[in-house]
């Protein structure tokens, strides 16, 4: 492996360990999603842990597959540099043949800010990095595309579509979600069900690296390397439709009892 900077590292990874997941993939067939779900991610979550061990030793590592324990090291807390990453984000859609919105996270947080990442979209063929950050369209598409859950579809997001006059185009993984936004393919993810700091580092990484919008749904900063890594809520838009959509979300919580 070819290791130039931190941003290429960030590729060379998520794409290795996203062929790794191929190659587990079509060893294993899906006959039985559990098992290949569990394959998937500790192979990747092993690879990403020993790779990062031989070419970064004196940085931190938050991974999602990690124990507890691993993850709440405190030591963590203290050092300047962090990766962040999910071996396998979308296990679900990786153990469903034919499914390709399925992904792998790898960002680097120093001192304070995501510096680096890339997210690998293995069955897609394609990985994006801050390295080589995406054109992003040049207008935002009429009626606005909005990704969401494909399994729970918040219900707010289906009211702010209705309200904004957008559509929603449900997709797996939050990886593949965002990626969506910056390859054109919606205009706006919007999610407010729960997630983790793995789930958005990399991705929001290429993201701002590209000129997207990214942000809580409060328009508030996303956050990382916290001691607690949950991060409940974002926005990733087309920079020219983040006013909409913040001022939308505004309007409806102000609205709720």
């Amino acid at each position: 492996m070819t290791m130039r900077d931190d941003h290429t590292l960030a590729g060379e990874l998520a794409t290795e360990a996203g062929e790794r997941l191929l190659g587990l993939r079509a060893r294993l067939g899906f006959d039985d999603g559990r098992a290949l779900k569990d394959a998937g991610d500790r192979a990747s979550h092993e690879f990403l842990m020993d790779a990062l061990r031989r070419l970064r030793p004196d940085d931190a590592v938050l991974s999602e597959e990690a124990t507890r324990e691993e993850r709440m090291d405190p030591r963590r807390l203290s050092a300047e540099r962090v990766w962040i990453v999910d071996p396998l984000d979308g296990t679900r859609e990786f153990s469903e043949q034919g499914r390709t919105d399925w992904a792998v996270h790898v960002a680097l947080w120093q001192r304070g800010a995501l510096v680096a990442g890339a997210v690998a979209l293995p069955a897609q063929g394609r990985t994006l990095t801050t390295a080589a950050p995406p054109e992003l369209p040049e207008k935002v598409r009429e009626p606005f595309r909005i990704a969401v859950s494909r399994t729970r579809p918040p219900e707010f997001v289906r009211e702010l579509a209705a309200r904004l006059g957008g559509e929603l185009v449900p997709i797996g993984s939050a990886g593949a979600k965002i990626a969506a936004v910056l390859t054109g393919e919606v205009e706006a993810y919007v999610h407010a069900g729960g997630q983790y700091e793995w789930d958005s580092a990399a991705p929001v990484a290429v993201a701002v690296a590209a000129g997207a919008h990214a942000s809580r749904i409060d328009g508030s900063p996303l956050t990382y390397n916290q001691e607690d890594p949950y991060l409940p809520d974002i926005l990733v838009s087309l920079p020219d439709l983040a006013p909409t959509l913040l001022a939308g979300i505004r309007d409806l919580h102000r609205q709720t009892p």
